[in-house]
Parts: structure tokens; C-alpha cells; sequence
């Protein structure tokens, strides 16, 4: 058992918006994995930075992330993600605006981890996903 982290919560932790103490009482001694796909996120805005001190402070912390645990797409993380946008349109919700979301909850699913994000709502009826909720305010 594992925790991958969205994307939005290493983007809280190099904003100052979430602490290091907040994130290792959320996941404990669990193991923590990133996705590719959050590192494909972290990468594009880190290039579309105009500010050159920004963009290097963004770089260095990509960097950091980019020394972490990484999980990749595999055949069985597209079938889930296949599943996942099905169940969304189903439901009538465009999986288009959530793509990458959908391919993070993928991963979460195939290797049984529980994906820790800020924003439960993008994650609301997810079949087989198990989701954790980090609450900034504590």
C-alpha cells in the first residue's frame, strides 16, 4: 500500500500552502509516489514561468520531485483510465477537462494506492478509487 500524491499537492507544498509537517501527518510511514504525469504538469509550469527567479524556483523544486518515487503509464493504467472517462460521461461529466486527474486516478486504482489531493470533488464516484482528502486547515 502506497499514496500518490496529485499534482496539486506538490504544487501546495512549493507554494507554502501546505506544510511538510501537514503532509507526514496525512501520510504517515506510507510510502509516496508521484505520478508522470504530475511531473508533466510540474514541467510545463516550470517552461511557461516568465519570471526567471520563479521559473528557477520552480525548476529546483521540480527537480526534487523529479528525484521521488515515479509511477509510469502502463497497458493496464490506460484500460483504467478508459474506464474512469467512460464512467464519467455516464454519469454526464466530460472526463475532457480532467484528463490528467483521470490518469493519475488510474494509476492510484491499478496499484491499489490511495491518491491524496486537495480537490475530492474532481474524484467524486470513482470506481475503485480510494481518496484522501487533505484538509489545509489543520
Amino acid at each position: 500500500m502506497g499514496v500518490i500524491l496529485d499534482s496539486c499537492i506538490w504544487v501546495g507544498l512549493a507554494a507554502g500552502q501546505i506544510t511538510q509537517q501537514a503532509l507526514l501527518e496525512a501520510t504517515g510511514d506510507t510510502p509516496i509516489m508521484t505520478s508522470v504525469v504530475s511531473i508533466g504538469e510540474l514541467s510545463f509550469g516550470v517552461h511557461v514561468c516568465s519570471d526567471p527567479a520563479e521559473r528557477a524556483r520552480r525548476a529546483s523544486f521540480l527537480r526534487q520531485i523529479e528525484s521521488c518515487p515515479t509511477l509510469d503509464i502502463s497497458k493496464q493504467t490506460a484500460e483504467t483510465f478508459g474506464v474512469l472517462c467512460a464512467t464519467l460521461k455516464q454519469a454526464g461529466r466530460s472526463p475532457r477537462p480532467r484528463y490528467n486527474d483521470l490518469w493519475i486516478a488510474a494509476q492510484a486504482i491499478e496499484n491499489s494506492y490511495v491518491l491524496l489531493t486537495l480537490n475530492g470533488k474532481d474524484f467524486v464516484n470513482m470506481p475503485g478509487l480510494q481518496l484522501k482528502v487533505l484538509n489545509t486547515a489543520t
